[in-house]
């Protein structure tokens, strides 16, 4: 069966500035994607180019095998999109809302209310139809805007960064729906800032300056750098870090909460750890930990950006297999 979204060699630029750069990815029914990157990664724009939003300079998209730029209307027809920015309708209620969307889709009168009420029932908002939309909560409005983008029932669905600014029930609420429609056979495309929900996905890309650097499942992903993280606990912590670069075998050294992250440099031998407890204790730091860590997708994501990597495509693997550490709140750089 062909993938539900297929890009090919997308590219669109801004004056001098290539905001999306020979992009291809491909996603699969009930799978979903995320798109993870720095701000200014070029995420949200793939999203519009990818809705029809903004025109490619070159590429194609392919939606429920639909040619977006031969057929656009047909192609839409297979797509929800959830933006970033609510964009809904707040002195409509929150069913006014919907049917406005659910007519523009072609849904008949005898359809669009009961589908309405489905939707509504679906991600929570059932007791809320004649609240005006301006009134809800963050997250319920985020909501609204998901019931919006799936009243037409979608083959694919696209969000945009869709949990930025809600607190972590709604996030992990919202992440639950999402799990559900993958059980529907909807494929997912999702932009998100946040470590813990790209884990969660069935793959995972990792953007910068346009460019997909590097995607594959998240348990295959990290183990790039397995066996060459460390955790160090130390104070003062500034001072750590200090010393820590000074070690020849190590790479990069980044901040985690109250701790360090040490990466190695790939075939580092034995006695680092020995090495970085004599130049802690010469240089008056006091260490409290050290030990080896799984890498988690962070970690990885760094050490791609500061390497500028080619495009690589990490090869499918059973997930089950390896650790993933979640980092709730934990913002891509």
């Amino acid at each position: 069966m062909p993938a539900l979204i297929q890009v090919n060699d997308l590219r669109r630029s801004f004056g001098r500035v290539r905001a999306v750069d020979g992009l291809s990815l491909s996603i699969d029914a009930g799978e979903v994607f995320a798109l993870v990157g720095p701000d200014g990664a070029g995420k949200t724009t793939v999203m519009r180019l990818i809705c029809g939003a903004l025109r490619a300079d070159s590429g194609s998209v392919l939606l429920a095998g639909e040619d977006l730029a031969r057929r656009p209307e047909h192609a839409r027809a297979n797509l929800g999109y959830l933006p970033q920015r609510f964009s809904l309708y707040g002195e409509l209620t929150v069913l006014e809302n919907l049917r406005f969307f659910a007519e523009l889709r072609g849904l008949p009168t005898r359809e669009w209310l009961p589908r309405s009420r489905e939707i509504l029932d679906f991600v929570g908002l059932a007791d809320f139809g004649e609240r005006r939309a301006e009134a809800l909560s963050g997250g319920m409005k985020q909501k609204l805007g998901l019931a919006a983008a799936l009243v037409h029932r979608p083959s694919i669905l696209l969000l945009d960064e869709p949990t930025g600014g809600v607190d972590p029930v709604t996030r992990q609420s919202f992440w639950q729906l999402i799990i559900r429609l993958l059980g529907q056979g909807v494929a997912v495309l999702v932009s998100t800032p946040y470590m813990d929900e790209a884990a969660r996905c069935s793959r995972v890309g990792f953007m910068a300056r346009g460019q997909l650097l590097l995607q594959g499942r998240p348990a295959e992903v990290v183990r790039s750098l397995q066996g060459r993280i460390l955790e160090v606990k130390a104070e003062p912590r500034r001072r750590a870090e200090e010393l820590a670069r000074e070690v020849s075998e190590v790479e990069d050294v980044q901040a985690f909460g109250d701790r360090l992250h040490l990466r190695l440099r790939a075939g580092a031998g034995s006695g680092v750890e020995q090495r970085l407890a004599a130049q802690f204790a010469a240089g008056g730091v006091e260490c409290s930990r050290m030990h080896q860590v799984p890498p988690n997708l962070e970690d990885v994501f760094i050490a791609q950006l500061q390497a500028e990597a080619p495009v690589s495509t990490v090869p499918p693997v059973d997930p089950d297999g390896a650790h993933i550490r979640n980092q709730p709140q934990r913002r891509a750089r």
